[in-house]
């Protein structure tokens, strides 16, 4: 028997390694930390039966997010990564006409065929680009906290270490039972790497209702401006608003301490390490980010 195995689980019997959390057969929590003490950290101990709806699972994002990963972590293949990121793209569409209702043409009267057509470009655009965004923002980020669970934890030797390698991990998943008491170590979590960043993008749901809450105060907060056609666009007076210094603090804000806990929690699930530890890399390296994106915005740069 291998060193490292010398942590037995009270509960099923079976052997782990020394520094995991939580029993890689049946999921019973083997040691505890203080920060655990928060019901958003905390690990959950139940046994799992089959994954949350996806709609359920987006809620508890919000609600019960330590639930949400703990659900993800079992079918990973399932999390709602992709949907959150399509949603998101959506709602910065509407962001976009949001922005746009603000601006208004002398040439083109209101409630015309011209204007619909003008106000569906403006929603495709900032789709595509809230597409575009959202996914390469959330690529890098991820890139970014993984490599500060590197250090804390070791985070890629220890999905190694517990999967095995992306081939090897897919050879072991095909011939794995599908056994309740084993989803851990012998069932769904053998693929390490084909939904990995499907889970840790679900860290990206705050934006969600953070972009809905910006729209409000973008119809609320932007003046209006007026300009005889297309071509003649001078958007200063919109861009020196002080509501954009709001807009982008509550995104400075969400990147430094929101996201950091979501994605504290997949990390966490995914690696069996500690809650602490991947905490404290996460919001340092949101904070970083955070302070980067405040006063790199193009509204500050102008």
């Amino acid at each position: 028997m291998s060193t490292n195995l010398t942590n037995r689980c009270p509960r099923c019997g079976n052997y782990n390694r020394t520094d995991s959390f939580v029993c890689a057969f049946c999921g019973k929590r083997l040691r505890s930390e203080r920060i655990e003490n928060f019901s958003i950290f905390k690990r959950i101990e139940e046994e799992f039966i089959s994954p949350a709806p996806w709609f359920i699972t987006i809620l508890w994002l919000f609600t019960k997010p330590n639930r949400a990963f703990w659900n993800i972590n079992h079918k990973r293949k399932n999390a709602p990564g992709y949907l959150i990121l399509l949603f998101n793209s959506l709602i910065y569409g509407l962001m976009g006409l949001a922005f746009f209702s603000h601006i208004y043409i002398q040439t083109i009267p209101p409630f015309s065929l011209s204007g619909f057509f003008i106000d569906l470009a403006a929603f495709i655009a900032f789709f595509l680009f809230g597409l575009m965004f959202y996914f390469i923002f959330g690529l890098i980020l991820i890139w970014f906290f993984t490599k500060g669970a590197n250090v804390a934890v070791g985070f890629s030797e220890r999905l190694e270490a517990r999967f095995g390698e992306k081939k090897e991990g897919k050879e072991k998943y095909s011939q794995a039972e599908m056994s309740p008491f084993s989803i851990y170590k012998g069932g769904t979590l053998h693929q390490q790497q084909a939904s990995k960043f499907k889970m840790m993008l679900c860290a990206f749901a705050p934006y969600l209702l953070i972009n809905s809450i910006e729209i409000l105060i973008i119809l609320i907060g932007i003046p209006n401006i007026t300009i005889p056609n297309l071509l003649s666009f001078d958007l200063n007076p919109m861009f020196v608003s002080p509501t954009w210094t709001v807009l982008h603090l509550i995104d400075a804000l969400t990147i430094a301490v929101w996201v950091p806990i979501l994605i504290t929690l997949a990390i966490r699930e995914l690696s069996n390490s500690s809650t602490f530890r991947v905490f404290i890399s996460s919001l340092a390296i949101g904070i970083i980010v955070a302070v980067f994106y405040y006063f790199l915005r193009p509204t500050f740069i102008i």
